[in-house]
């Protein structure tokens, strides 16, 4: 899927034109697969109810989970497979793609079907009432039931993206949301399947975009393809994958405990509506989070490449156009969150109070906005090059060793806004310890290069 004029490019064309081409069609892909959330919750706000809303924020920790494992064998496989192309072992490149099939489907099957035995007692756990219950499980019934196909359709963008072909990982997002914007009026209304026929809608946009995936990387005539010999799992390469994907599994892992804090909290403090305001609230913050994915995996396969090829000026000048971007991102998300907070919420719903609680909670999450990009983007930078545990202590810092305990010390004094405030007083002092540990490395990786070249 990949051919070998288009790898070499990561290391000799312009890193800013590199980055423009690898990207947009990420950011678009990404912005896509928001709006793919977006639009599932737009239609079940509007046509299910503020309840719904609710049910749907406490799936949040599931589909987490579910991110975790899977992007610990996508990112994981993706990554291996950008720093072999750079070295130019295109034969190992061919097996990770092989194995990582394999696992895919091993994790997917095997996840589904262990969440679908104990489902309620794990949405009870994620911060289920008896109110919002019955919504989640009959939402994530259908989801975990087509769990492997939506293992299988990310970890395929992944790899289409690490194999030199964006465009068509972007085509995949967007046919995705295309199609399952035109399934969820069509299950949610036509058919009166509520809340279940948003979760079919969105499997089925996924298998359908699988399929063109599947027939994309089945043709012989590209250097990285399925044949034949790459499907027998090895060692090796399930050791090297797991240990650069254990960074985004411990990420997304704390991201599930993390919301199960928030909407344990916020139903203590203030009710399940408070749920459903999160869950408003983090569909809009999300949006703007997911260009800046965008923006990193435009830049993992041109950062893993040079670094495998032991190019650290190209490198480092790929990760300082990035922060850029994703920074001017986010200063524009915080204008958005801070001066239109009532229109956002206003897509959602209908319901006053639900619309009142999502304003507040929309401008105390969004306040430290513009000091996410650059943070998210270096530890991503960190994990492209198969720095793992640098990745992870970043990851977990934010989240276990600084939010979890204002989660726990904040709302007792201040209530339901003190839940929220925990979200921003943390990504401030995530800010500052990741840039500390940013410039140590920046010096080592200035003074490689400079030892290479002189």
């Amino acid at each position: 899927m990949v051919n070998k004029k288009a790898t070499l490019e990561l290391g000799t064309k312009p890193v800013g034109g590199l980055l423009m081409q690898y990207a947009i069609p990420a950011i678009v892909a990404m912005v896509a697969s928001s709006l793919y959330n977006m639009v599932d919750s737009i239609f079940i706000g509007q046509g299910v109810g503020p309840m719904a809303i609710s049910g749907l924020a406490i799936t949040f920790p599931f589909m987490n989970l579910s991110g975790a494992v899977g992007a610990c064998i996508g990112v994981g496989a993706s990554t291996y497979l950008s720093v072999k192309l750079g070295q130019k072992d295109y034969s190992m490149a061919q097996r990770i793609l092989g194995n990582s099939v394999v696992l895919k489907v091993i994790t997917g099957v095997i996840f589904g079907a262990l969440c679908l035995l104990f489902l309620d007692p794990i949405l009870r756990f994620f911060g289920a009432s008896d109110n919002t219950l019955p919504y989640a499980h009959e939402y994530m019934v259908v989801i975990l039931l087509g769990n492997v196909f939506t293992h299988l359709y990310f970890g395929m963008n992944a790899l289409l993206r690490a194999a030199s072909k964006p465009r068509q990982a972007m085509f995949a997002t967007i046919f995705t949301v295309v199609l399952n914007t035109a399934l969820d009026p069509l299950f949610i209304y036509v058919l009166d399947m509520g809340i279940r026929g948003a979760a079919i809608a969105t499997i089925l946009s996924q298998m359908t975009a699988l399929c063109w995936q599947i027939k994309l990387f089945s043709n012989p005539n590209e250097l990285l393809h399925f044949k034949r010999g790459i499907y027998k799992l090895d060692s090796g390469i399930i050791k090297n994958i797991l240990a650069i994907g254990i960074s985004p599994l411990a990420m997304n892992t704390c991201s599930c405990i993390i919301v199960i804090f928030i909407n344990t909290a916020l139903v203590r403090y203030g009710g399940d509506l408070a749920v459903g305001a999160y869950g408003i609230a983090n569909r809009i913050g999300f949006l703007f989070f997911m260009i800046v994915m965008g923006i990193n995996q435009g830049m993992q396969p041109i950062a893993g490449y040079n670094y495998g090829a032991m190019q650290f000026d190209r490198m480092l000048r790929v990760l300082k156009i990035s922060m850029f971007w994703a920074t001017l991102v986010m200063i524009i998300g915080w204008l958005v969150g801070e001066l239109l907070p009532y229109q956002c919420a206003r897509l959602f719903t209908t319901d006053q109070q639900l619309i009142e609680q999502s304003v507040r909670g929309l401008r105390i999450n969004m306040l430290v906005f513009p000091l996410i990009g650059s943070q998210a983007v270096i530890t991503n930078f960190f994990q492209s090059i198969g720095k793992a545990k640098i990745s992870i202590f970043l990851s977990l810092s934010r989240q276990m060793i600084f939010l979890l305990p204002l989660l726990i010390t904040l709302p007792p004094i201040m209530g339901v806004d003190g839940v929220w405030a925990s979200l921003p007083a943390s990504d401030s002092v995530a800010f500052i310890v990741t840039w500390i540990i940013m410039f140590r490395y920046m010096r080592k990786f200035k003074q490689q290069h400079k030892e290479l070249t002189s």
